[in-house]
């Protein structure tokens, strides 16, 4: 059956609703099983010897003392995890990052690992290994590492998309550019010009379950592996790659999953757990330590960037140029480009430049978090927005609604709008009552819009009807925030049943099709689009075997509600089946029933928000205190609400943490200083007021039920929307995020002279 992923219009019986959702009591009653949860018998226990040095070449490591240590059953360097990546070099920066082979380049950096019969005298082995360094200058700042001053991190590196090759390596990994029209001829037309400097400091994730996974090789070179994660199809593809199995022959079973947001796209850990194992012919577990997960897992970028915006007295932008600089750790990513191109995405504009810079620094390899680069971006240009709407004399939501990309607009980064959602959040806010609520001494109020892709991919499932017409649902899109109910949501409404009737799990990589890793907001939509395609294969099978038990043509059979009707007067004396019936017949019609689905979901459809944020700051001592809060977000199509409300408050609360308290802080020793939930402070029930959250739904005209993933739009525009409530109610413009109480502090001394 040909499946058509267009947009119908249908009403709905079960999408839309807010049944509780199915992982729920095993959650709360500690009967899911995370990544530490799993054991194996006879499994050793893994540990991890870290660089303490920022950059330093490792001239030698002796692991023979650690070795004869009774207990210890296997010890590693990078001589016992080979170059296999055949010259590809995204691959074998993976490589380097988990287990460092010529030099440390950042403080946390793997050099070595051990497995041991418990974890006490694996601490002890690791005191024993001994390695000699020759410590090199390190670099942490974004715009330090920029200068011709500046340690070099890899001589190999040479900057990429320059008009002529570089003679010189560079910590510059790359430059992009995006944007059209003429930016020079269109600062010429304007009335006002707003031109600032932003920085913002590197954040971690901040999920509440760190990095675990239990290894286990076979003699055979067969291998399992049990691993909290965001793909374990793709863990399985690099894993394979970098240990030199094939990959049908390690099976990856995906853990519950105790937060992600990016985190938990890249492997860390688990190669150095499977080549222990291998090693020690045992199965090993490997459990971060939440030092580890800070020093040594993937943050997000620290940025500093350029934003000049130009525009006539009428409110109309007449040109837009942003210089954006991304920290990618030691090794190159692609996050300044990320951030090129969302920078204006919500505007139209005829005159645009945006140009990315990618930056190594001895820091972690960075990691996606959430919208990745999209937060940073808009925080420089919504602030510069709001600056330039005042100069003008416009109300910022106003200048927004005017300038505000629509339907055919060429976006910044280059293709044509199709139906978007920016100018309806746009007026919701305009008109919502949080937007007309009367505000305090030193308060204030800020707001900003933000824009994410989506993403679609490859997605494989699987839908089969037991004999007593229930419906188990295999996906292969790890369910990072409710996916597994919203899918069973979609499985009830293609085949007309209720939906306690339908169980979705997650499937290991042994059991189905290739799917790519959850992330880009296509959790929800892809698997929906592909359970929607194995739903009516199913309904075509049922149909079938319904004309089978009624002896007539399967063509003057119909599905409608959950049961078989056969179509035309002359049936009038043939019972409705439902689903339940054939099912029960289905050993005497040709066996199971099941609906399977492989395809690339496409057209995943951007995502548009605008947030409303009230902050009250005390000027005496800088601290502030977050007010009110409202998240106006289009979803395309709402599967489970509940979820979807969850998805934009969770976007909004990290981003209140970011916006006002969470940074990496190295010392001069290149060394983090804040390794921990004490020191690195992310936001607790008492720091965040009431979410309130309106969701639109602007059907995507790419899927059936015209949705679109929402998961990472919520988290863009809360640095802006927070940083133009605190400018507003200080009186200052803030320019460096996080805005914790010395900075504001010293930009209120500073305003003052």
């Amino acid at each position: 059956m040909n499946f058509d992923p267009r947009f119908s219009g249908r009403k709905f019986a079960s999408v839309g609703t807010r049944p509780i959702r199915p992982d729920g009591v095993d959650k709360v009653t500690g009967r899911a099983r995370y990544g530490a949860d799993f054991n194996m018998a006879g499994q050793l226990v893994g540990r991890v010897l870290r660089s303490p040095h920022a950059h330093a070449i490792i001239r030698k490591i002796d692991t023979s003392k650690a070795e004869k240590l009774n207990g210890v059953k296997a010890v590693i360097t990078a001589a016992d995890l080979p170059d296999l990546t055949d010259g590809d070099a995204g691959m074998y920066d993976i490589l380097d990052n988990c287990m460092a082979r010529t030099k440390a380049l950042y403080d946390g950096h793997a050099v070595a690992a051990v497995a041991a019969v418990d974890a006490r005298t694996a601490r002890q082995a690791l005191k024993l290994i001994e390695v000699d360094y020759e410590v090199l200058p390190h670099v942490t700042d974004v715009d330090e590492a920029m200068k011709h001053t500046a340690p070099v991190l890899n001589d190999a590196v040479f900057t990429e998309g320059l008009e002529q090759k570089p003679v010189k390596p560079s910590n510059v990994a790359k430059r992009t550019q995006y944007g059209h029209g003429d930016v020079h001829q269109g600062f010429a037309q304007a009335d006002f010009l707003v031109e600032r400097s932003f920085k913002t400091e590197q954040t971690h994730q901040g999920y509440i379950e760190p990095h675990a996974c239990v290894a286990s090789v076979s003699s055979d070179g067969t291998a399992d592996l049990w691993v909290c994660t965001q793909g374990h199809f793709v863990y399985r593809q690099h894993c394979a790659q970098l240990l030199g199995l094939e990959a049908s022959k390690l099976r990856v079973t995906s853990s519950e999953i105790g937060g992600g947001f990016g985190g938990k796209t890249h492997v860390w850990a688990e190669p150095v757990a499977l080549a222990l194992s291998r090693k020690a012919g045992r199965p090993v577990k490997l459990v971060m330590t939440r030092d580890e997960v800070f020093r040594a897992s993937g943050p997000t970028s620290a940025t500093s960037i350029d934003v000049k915006i130009g525009a006539r007295k009428d409110g109309t932008i007449t040109a837009a140029e942003a210089t954006l600089r991304y920290t990618s750790g030691p090794y190159a990513g692609m996050w300044a480009e990320l951030g090129a191109m969302t920078a204006f995405a919500c505007y139209k504009l005829d005159n645009v430049k945006t140009v990315g810079f990618e930056v190594l620094v001895n820091r972690p390899k960075t990691a996606a978090y959430r919208a990745p680069s999209a937060p940073m971006a808009a925080f420089a240009v919504e602030s510069a927005v709001d600056e330039l709407a005042k100069e003008i004399g416009i109300d910022p939501v106003d200048f927004r609604i005017r300038n505000a990309a629509q339907e055919g607009t060429r976006a910044s980064y280059g293709p044509v709008y199709g139906p978007i959602g920016i100018g309806p959040t746009l007026e919701a806010a305009k008109h919502h009552p949080h937007m007309k609520a009367p505000l305090q001494v030193n308060q204030g109020r800020g707001m900003a819009c933000g824009f994410w892709f989506n993403f679609g991919g490859q997605t494989c499932t699987d839908l089969n009807i037991g004999m007593d017409g229930t419906v188990s649902l295999a996906v292969g899109t790890v369910d990072v925030g409710g996916s597994r109910a919203s899918l069973s949501l979609v499985a009830a409404e293609e085949l007309g049943i209720d939906y306690s009737h339908v169980k979705a799990i997650v499937a290991d990589t042994s059991s189905l099709g290739y799917n790519d890793m959850t992330d880009g907001s296509r959790g929800t939509f892809s698997s929906s689009m592909a359970t929607i395609s194995a739903a009516r294969n199913a309904i075509k099978i049922l149909r079938d075997r319904a004309a089978q038990m009624w002896d007539i043509p399967v063509d003057d059979v119909v599905w409608e509600n959950g049961q078989a009707l056969a179509r035309g007067e002359k049936y009038g004396n043939l019972s409705p089946l439902s689903l339940k019936e054939i099912a029960a017949q289905s050993g005497k019609t040709g066996g199971p029933i099941a609906g399977h689905s492989e395809l690339v979901a496409d057209g995943a459809g951007v995502s548009f928000a605008t947030h409303i944020c009230d902050i009250e700051v005390d000027p005496e001592t800088g601290a502030t205190r977050v007010l009110r809060y409202t998240v106006i977000q289009d979803a395309g199509k709402a599967v489970h609400p509940t979820y979807v409300e969850g998805q934009y408050q969770g976007g909004a609360a990290q981003g209140i943490g970011w916006a006002l308290n969470e940074e990496y802080i190295y010392g001069k020793d290149g060394r983090l200083q804040n390794a921990g939930f004490l020191d690195y402070r992310i936001p607790v029930c008492s720091d965040l007021p009431m979410i309130d959250t309106q969701i639109l739904e602007i059907p995507n005209p790419n899927h059936p039920y015209g949705v679109r993933g929402v998961g990472e739009t919520s988290i863009v525009p809360p640095l802006a929307a927070i940083a133009n409530a605190v400018s507003n109610a200080a009186g200052v413009r803030m320019t460096h995020i996080p805005m914790s109480p010395p900075r504001i502090l010293a930009a209120i001394d500073a305003e003052r002279g």
